[in-house]
């Protein structure tokens, strides 16, 4: 990470003559009487810089830094917008944000949010309401994947920022000795018959963290299933993981955990750690998001890269790909809201997105991006991101999805310990406990 956490960095005019961050004081008031809206992010290609430098040392736009800064422009003095980092990992992401917003704090004003926690934020207050004319102009233009991932109790409670999916990538080489057809939707079960039979490997996130969650909620939507069926219920939900849908994921997970196509380490494999597996010699299948196709590790032999729709769970039902990505969220304790609405439009406009896309590798929320040439230039496998985005499953929007999900991928953790015949009922049981009370995570 660059930087330190509590560093800022004012974007007016005057970063665009030193090209980077200046460190700034926390006020509400920015060059004059101009409104100065704080804006938390989540660590990307250049963190707190505007810019970042290429190859060849010339400077090029950089990340949400580099939006704030063009914002900040277009606004002409209407406000200002200071960026401040967020930890790297998602979930102390979000034990920062609650603390302080818990407390009130009103130097938040916006907020890069993990779809994941958006109801949680929502119905704890955090997030100031939209009016309808916001929700509709806010939302005009954006995928329906992405504005699920930002729905709740039906309304639109944050603003989608960038969408993410994930893919099945693979070895062309590697299919071709298996006799895959790849044009055709494939199953897991046919990934894992193919890498055993071909002695490679078939990389997942599956150490006890997030991303664990995420495979696994991903496999159950793909059987047609749910963990949660009732997620507005809030603790009273009903989890819903002992049904054929659950019994299916767990095979899955079963299978490939005590197989020889999983890789070494696989119970402690994370985003990265995978994408580490997938380019070793034996490396053969992998599911892992979109920035996977800029990853330096896979260069060697970009040439023998492939890709195609996440794999199905069973045979005959369309898969159900994971969503992630960033919503924006505006703080109902900041002292300018209005403000923080129209930085939030100029932020997540086609052109930002867009503009975000080619320098960070993260895939716009809006539809009209995926057609524009610079970006299919550089992404050859855009309209597949697209459709995927379309097609995933987010995670369940309820306010206990961190309490949830952590209990689910203790419960199925190790994957070589997932018995399908047990392991879905046990970790429902254990889940419903864990919200009742009567257990502990």
């Amino acid at each position: 990470m660059i930087g330190r956490r509590g560093r800022r960095a004012v974007l007016g005019l005057t970063a665009l003559m030193v090209a980077g961050g200046l460190a700034a004081c926390g006020s509400d008031s920015g060059s004059g009487d101009t409104p100065v809206l704080t804006w938390y992010i989540n660590p990307d290609v250049s963190n707190l810089e505007p810019y970042v430098t290429d190859e060849d040392g010339n400077q090029q736009p950089g990340g949400q830094a580099y939006l704030a800064l063009q914002c900040t422009e277009a606004a002409q003095g209407d406000y200002e917008i200071e960026v401040e980092l967020l930890p790297n990992d998602a979930s102390q992401q979000r034990e920062q944000l609650v603390r302080r917003l818990a407390a009130e704090d009103d130097s938040i004003d916006m907020m890069s949010l993990d779809p994941a926690f958006t109801a949680e934020f929502a119905n704890a207050g955090f997030l100031e309401p939209m009016s309808s004319e916001q929700q509709s102009q806010l939302s005009e233009g954006m995928l329906e994947g992405a504005i699920d991932a930002a729905t709740y109790d039906d309304e639109l409670v944050a603003v989608p920022l960038w969408s993410n999916t994930q893919i099945l990538w693979y070895r062309k080489s590697v299919a071709e000795q298996a006799g895959l057809d790849m044009e055709q939707p494939v199953t897991w079960d046919q990934i894992i018959d193919a890498a055993v039979q071909t002695d490679t490997t078939v990389s997942v996130q599956s150490k006890r963290y997030e991303g664990y969650s995420v495979w696994i909620n991903a496999l159950i939507s793909g059987a047609g299933g749910q963990i949660v069926e009732d997620p507005e219920a809030g603790k009273d939900a009903k989890i819903t993981i002992d049904t054929p849908a659950g019994k299916a994921a767990a095979e899955v997970i079963s299978k490939l955990a005590n197989s020889p196509a999983a890789p070494a380490g696989m119970s402690n494999a994370d985003e990265g750690g995978t994408v580490a597996t997938f380019s070793a010699d034996d490396g053969g299948f992998i599911v892992n998001w979109t920035y996977l196709y800029a990853d330096p590790n896979v260069a060697g032999f970009i040439d023998d890269l492939a890709w195609a729709r996440y794999p199905r769970t069973t045979d005959g039902d369309e898969s159900r790909p994971p969503y992630g990505g960033i919503n924006l969220g505006v703080s109902s304790y900041g002292k300018h809201t209005d403000l923080a609405y129209e930085a939030a439009a100029c932020i997540t406009s086609e052109e930002s997105q867009k503009t975000y896309a080619l320098s960070s590798g993260n895939q716009p929320a809006r539809e009209a991006a995926y057609d524009d040439p610079e970006l299919t230039d550089a992404y050859p496998m855009a309209d597949l991101w697209r459709e995927s985005i379309d097609a995933a499953a987010p995670r369940p929007l309820t306010p206990y999805w961190s309490d949830i999900s952590t209990a689910l991928y203790s419960s199925w953790h190790p994957p070589s310990s997932v018995d399908p015949d047990t392991t879905p009922a046990e970790s429902q049981q254990y889940i419903t406990d864990v919200l009742q009370g009567q257990a502990l995570l």
